[in-house]
């Protein structure tokens, strides 16, 4: 699919909807000054060309626990780290996977509900997995800030 070009309106748009997906199409229309069919009309182009990928509810993390793991692979082959990208895309506890540079391979964001949690992840994720070299791990002792909106300007 092709990326249309984006107007004004269109950033306008998916300002509104990334502050709250459930804003009405004719609460927005008022903020952007369009009616309502042509707000719908936009955000049905908008999730059709991939701009909008999905819509989904921001559950509060407060009963689980962050960690932050740098995973360092035994070798830079393209079939150790696709297994490893693999592996972590199938996991509900990775929350975020970044191939990176410097001396990770990987930055991983990990939510466990507790350490016992967190190890049998570390188990079956690094320790079980031969591809491994090291992994460091901190625990997030605060969430100072956590973007899920993309800068539109």
């Amino acid at each position: 699919m092709l990326t249309p070009d984006l107007d004004r309106l269109d950033l306008a748009i998916l300002a509104c909807l990334q502050a709250d997906a459930r804003t009405i199409a004719e609460v927005i229309g008022a903020k952007v000054g369009l009616s309502a069919a042509a707000v719908q009309r936009r955000i049905k182009r908008l999730r059709e060309t991939g701009v909008i990928e999905k819509e989904v509810a921001v559950l509060s993390p407060r009963a689980l626990m962050t960690f932050l793991v740098m995973v360092e692979m035994e070798r830079e082959h393209l079939t150790v780290l696709d297994g490893f990208r693999r592996q972590v895309l199938g996991d509900d506890h990775v929350q975020q996977c970044y191939y990176v540079t410097g001396q990770a391979d990987f930055a991983l964001v990990v939510t466990c509900s507790d350490m016992g949690a967190f190890e049998a992840f570390t188990r079956r994720t690094f320790f079980d997995n031969p591809n491994v070299r090291h992994f460091t791990t901190s625990v997030v002792m605060d969430r100072v800030k956590v973007g899920l909106t993309l800068p539109l300007g």
